[in-house]
């Protein structure tokens, strides 16, 4: 347990890299003390009896669940720092009511999520999954190609933040219609056009989903959506699992309704539903979209910031919440 004389301590719940010696530099150099957890997500109930133990001033978390009992169990903390952009596993509305800041770090992978997506896209167009298999077993058969020009498609993008304009753009390189379905469509943007969900999902060769998890967003894609998308359409994946009924789409692939997907995250990651193990027209990645040498950097050196600044009472930059009498 932490006492008064220490200095105050920042708990890092879990981190999918090989060290914290990025995040101990910026937060020790502070003059503040940094305890790691496993790297490795550890449940609920671990993360619980370790902020309870070390009664942390701060928490950074990458993919641990920081629920309302551990906010509530650490009496000097005044932040819960995402490493990352979605806030899916912090209990925002316990730290707000008790006056704690909840930030994360929403513009340090927008290029590369842009980049995976696109680059999930190609590898459907231009079969290379398809055909580095076909090779591998044996088969060099050039003439059962079925292909597709980038600059005929039409490629439908669901949520139009950062990352999805990123990717719209890399998309305008290629010659693609672009269309995009967002709250709040951009006035005057070129080389997109804006339409309501279900006429994007009716027009798109493939859809790019890039809209974060909330209550409004689960399962957005269901069945009755699905149905909506072309027949042999493909869907690309990059946000979060729980954006789409992962059940409707085995089926929607099974019957050969969708032609494709590939998948970066999955609704109960990391377990992998053994059809989508199975079926050959899906690719699937591990949670990667967002990883470079660079983005990682900016990851960790920024959300590390962050917490400092709030623990030595400033205010900090990517807030995601307006905790109570602050």
């Amino acid at each position: 347990m932490s006492t008064a004389s220490e200095r105050p301590t920042v708990f890092i719940t879990d981190y999918a890299w090989p060290d914290v010696e990025i995040e101990r530099a910026v937060i020790e150099g502070a003059g503040f003390r940094l305890v790691a957890g496993p790297a490795k997500p550890a449940s609920a109930a671990e993360i619980e009896a370790l902020v309870e133990q070390h009664q942390p001033a701060g928490i950074l978390t990458n993919w641990a669940p920081v629920t309302a009992k551990a906010i509530a169990s650490s009496r000097p903390l005044q932040i819960v720092g995402r490493l990352g952009v979605g806030l899916d596993n912090i209990a925002v509305e316990e730290a707000t009511r008790r006056g704690i800041w909840v930030t994360n770090v929403p513009d340090y992978c927008f290029e590369e999520v842009a980049d995976h997506s696109v680059g999930m896209l190609l590898a459907f167009t231009r079969g290379l999954l398809h055909f580095d298999r076909e090779v591998k077993a044996g088969r060099w058969e050039p003439s059962s190609a079925r292909l597709r020009r980038m600059s005929t498609l039409t490629c439908g993008i669901v949520g139009y933040g950062r990352i999805g304009r990123s990717t719209a753009q890399k998309l305008n390189g290629f010659g693609a219609r672009v269309l995009a379905y967002t709250r709040s469509p951009r006035a005057g943007e070129k080389g997109v056009e804006f339409v309501a969900l279900e006429e994007l999902l009716r027009q798109s060769d493939a859809v790019i989903v890039h809209i974060p998890l909330t209550p409004e967003t689960k399962h957005l894609l269901n069945r009755e959506r699905l149905a909506l998308m072309k027949r042999g359409a493909f869907l690309v994946n990059v946000s979060r699992g729980a954006v789409i009924d992962t059940q409707a789409l085995i089926e929607a692939l099974q019957s050969g309704h969708l032609g494709g997907a590939a998948l970066d995250v999955l609704e109960n990651e990391p377990h992998v539903p053994e059809p989508l193990l199975k079926l050959p027209n899906v690719l699937l990645t591990p949670h990667i979209a967002f990883t470079s040498d660079a983005s990682l950097r900016e990851l960790r050196q920024w959300a590390s910031e962050e917490v400092v600044r709030v623990l030595r009472g400033e205010l900090p930059k990517e807030a995601r919440n307006k905790p109570a009498g602050r």
